[in-house]
This record gives C-alpha cells, sequence and structure tokens, in this order.
C-alpha cells in the first residue's frame, strides 16, 4: 500500500463532470448501454464463481440478484427473502420470483430465457411456516438443476439465507459456503455504464438540494423536507428513495440518523442525507446548512469536517490502501467518543453501487486492521463529522468519488466547500 501525499488544499469538483446524460435513450447521443451493462455485471458474477471453488452460487442478497439477472421488484416485496437466483457454473442463471411477477419477466426480459423465469415462493421471512415444505420443495428444484448443470456435489455458494432454508439443504446434502464476498469484490469495480448511472442519480440529488435550500427556513418541520425530497426525487425518476435523514438544532449532536417532526428555528444548523436508486444505482449525499443565521462555533466545525474531508479525498487513487485514508480522519476519543465502535459511521467511506454499502469500507474501526487497496473503478462516499463546541450543532458532509488514474473524480456537485446559510435574513 501507499501512502497518501501531504494534505492539499481544499479539493473542488473537476471542472467537467462524469456524463448524467438524462434517463431517455436517443439517437443522436452516445448515452448509457444496457446491453453492455448486463453483460459486464453478469460476466463479473460468472468469473466470480469460477474463482470460488463453488459449483453454482444461490442468491437472495437483491443486490447480487438484480447484478445477474437484471430484475428487479420493488415496495414491500423486495426484501422478503422470496426471490432467488441460481447461477450455475458454465449456465445461464434461473431466477425465482413472486408468480405475477415470473410471468412479467418472461415476458419483457428478453435476456432471459422464460424457463429460467419461474415462479417462487419461500414463505415471506417465516409468515407461512417452513413445515408447509415450500422450502423442502425449493431445494429439490435446485438440487436438481444442480445435477442438469454437472456441478452436483460441489460447493453452492449463497449470500444470505433464512436459517430454515440452511437447514433444510444442509438435511437435503447441499454444502454450503459464503458467496457474498466473491460478488462484493466483483460488484466493487464499476463499468462505464454502471458509473453513468451513479452520476445520474447524484445528479438528481443536486437539484434537489437547490429544493431543499429554498425551502429551509424557520418553521418549517424535518419531515416536510422529507417530503419534498420524496416528492421531488420520485418525478425525477427515482426507483426508489431508500432514506431521507433529516437533522436541526440539538439533534444534530449525537447523530440519530433519522428525521422528525421538529420545527427548524432560526440559529439552527441542519444537515440531511438522501438515499435513493436509479436505474438500482444508489447515493449518500450529505449536506449541512445554517438557517438564518450560523455562529462561529457552527461555522468552525463545518470547516474542520470540510478540511477532513479534502485531505480525504487528495489521498484517493490507484494503489492507496484504505487505512492511508481513514488515518486522516481524527481518533473517535478526539470529538467526544469512548472508542472507534462508538463513533463508526461518522467518519466513514462505503462503496456505492446496487447496494448502498459496498466495498471498500474505510473506517478507522477495520482500515486499519484490514486495509484494501483502492483500484480504479471504485465508486464509494466518503462521509465526515464534526461536532461544534456549543453542545450541540454539528456540520455532516459527504462526497461520492469515482477513483480514476488521475485519483479522485467527484460525482457530488451540490456546492460544499463552505456553509450555506439557508433563510439569511
Amino acid at each position: 500500500m501507499t501512502s497518501p501525499a501531504a494534505a492539499s488544499p481544499a479539493v473542488s469538483p473537476p471542472s467537467a463532470p462524469l456524463p448524467a446524460p438524462g434517463h431517455m435513450s436517443v439517437d443522436h447521443e452516445q448515452r448509457l448501454d444496457v446491453d453492455r451493462l448486463r453483460r459486464y455485471r453478469l460476466d463479473r458474477a460468472r468469473a466470480a464463481l469460477n474463482a470460488s471453488g463453488c459449483g453454482a452460487f444461490l442468491l437472495f442478497d437483491a443486490a447480487n440478484i438484480r447484478y445477474t439477472t437484471s430484475t428487479w421488484i420493488g415496495g414491500g416485496l423486495g426484501d422478503k427473502m422470496t426471490r432467488y437466483a441460481l447461477l450455475p457454473r458454465g449456465g445461464e442463471p434461473y431466477l425465482w420470483d413472486f408468480g405475477s411477477a415470473a410471468r412479467h419477466h418472461q415476458a419483457h426480459c428478453r435476456w432471459l430465457a422464460p424457463d429460467r423465469c419461474r415462479a417462487g415462493m419461500l414463505g415471506l421471512r417465516g409468515a407461512i411456516a417452513p413445515t408447509a415444505g415450500l422450502m423442502r420443495d425449493a431445494v429439490r428444484e435446485v438440487k436438481a438443476l444442480l445435477h442438469e448443470a454437472g456441478v452436483a456435489g460441489e460447493p453452492v455458494g449463497v449470500d444470505l439465507v433464512e436459517p430454515p432454508f440452511l437447514f433444510e439443504a444442509e438435511r437435503q446434502g447441499l454444502r454450503v459456503v459464503d458467496a457474498q464476498q466473491h460478488l462484493l469484490d466483483a460488484r466493487a469495480i464499476k463499468s462505464p455504464d454502471e458509473i453513468t448511472l451513479l452520476s445520474q442519480a447524484a445528479a438528481m440529488v443536486d437539484g434537489v438540494y437547490h429544493d431543499v435550500l429554498a425551502a429551509l427556513r424557520p418553521g418549517v418541520r424535518e419531515s416536510e423536507i422529507v417530503a419534498l425530497v420524496n416528492e421531488r426525487l420520485y418525478a425525477l425518476g427515482s426507483e426508489q428513495v431508500e432514506a431521507v435523514n433529516a437533522v436541526s438544532g440539538e439533534r444534530c449532536n449525537p447523530h440519530p440518523h433519522n428525521f422528525s417532526d421538529r420545527l427548524v428555528r432560526p440559529g439552527d444548523q441542519a444537515f440531511f442525507d438522501i438515499i435513493h436508486a436509479y436505474n438500482g444505482y444508489r447515493t449518500c449525499y450529505y449536506r449541512t446548512f445554517g438557517v438564518g443565521r450560523a455562529t462561529a462555533s457552527q461555522r468552525d466545525a463545518y470547516a474542520r469536517a470540510r478540511e477532513w474531508m479534502d485531505r480525504a479525498i487528495a489521498a484517493v487513487r490507484p494503489g492507496v490502501g484504505t487505512d492511508a485514508v481513514a488515518r486522516l480522519w481524527p481518533e473517535a476519543t478526539s470529538f467526544g467518543f469512548a472508542d472507534e465502535m462508538a463513533a463508526f459511521g461518522l467518519q466513514f467511506g462505503h462503496g456505492l453501487g446496487l447496494g448502498l454499502h459496498e466495498r471498500p469500507v474505510i473506517s478507522r474501526l477495520n482500515s486499519l486492521r484490514e486495509p484494501v487497496e483502492l483500484k480504479a473503478g471504485m465508486v464509494f462516499a466518503l462521509e465526515t463529522y464534526c461536532p461544534a463546541d456549543d453542545g450541540f450543532s454539528a456540520a455532516r458532509i459527504e462526497e461520492e468519488v469515482v477513483v480514476t488514474a488521475g485519483g479522485a473524480h467527484v460525482l457530488t456537485l451540490f456546492p460544499a466547500d463552505e456553509l450555506i446559510v439557508a433563510a439569511a435574513c
């Protein structure tokens, strides 16, 4: 691992942003190539499978299912551990989904053979008891497909699993091993099409922050800002608004990681985190504002959070270890926490893609003992947090970056070089 350069002055977003070309496919510009995106992801998953020693991957993680099959089902059905996919070595993926969704895939997902999109049901996270036999029958079906693919008897890599399904798989003789590590490694390096989608997702939040700044004033509730963000993102074409943190006034310190119905007041410091997905690719994007006015204490906290951010961005380049980046951030004890576990997620970096928390994860908690080498094509968010010395305010900044041969390329372009005061008198 190489060491970062000495701390540099404030890092501004690049003058030539990465493309965020809009939602439509057109004939007069080269935009997203969806077929190339699908091929890239499936090829990466296959390479991971071939290197894993497994005969197949059996996938329940929604991000891994989308990575290998390019299918999605949202709302309350996407997290019920009912959808699953099987990727046998040397073969095409199988997908099990809610019956009508499977029928939709057969009609509209032409990159999957219709006989590989199947109706499935395992029990809705236990709502249907395992004694009903759904898991037993599913394991039998998977075993038959493993025999057909010529990989019966070889380990089956599983990413996430309900205990009753695992017990049933083992009872029927499957040797289950961990696939999640292999899939996370595969997903860490983004293709140009994935980076375009991440850039488009960030561009949508760029615009929403303009609306937030215009709406942020004394008397507005945190929950009203959350409602505004949801409305604007869905109007812009967001696939899913996963979460919006809205934190103001005395709620800033310690950071609660949620929102409330608190009324914003003059002199508050307020920060927001907007987490949404466009075509599956996520943002994690904090900004901090003053409301009406800002104190010297609040401005000082913001300046320190910005300094820590700029040092981290300046250090990012291929070959640098995540330990070198983490060491640029203050120790937990220096900003009021007992240890790094207690402060985890405040000075923090995490990969972005189809999942919100992918590789690399950058923190003093893990990176000093097990550093990861940064590589071109990685995309991750960097987050800093600084409590103010007034005892209740705090500044939170987050930038999303792409690792390139020349260093970090910033995706998040809403101005954050200094504290912006909304509704200034």
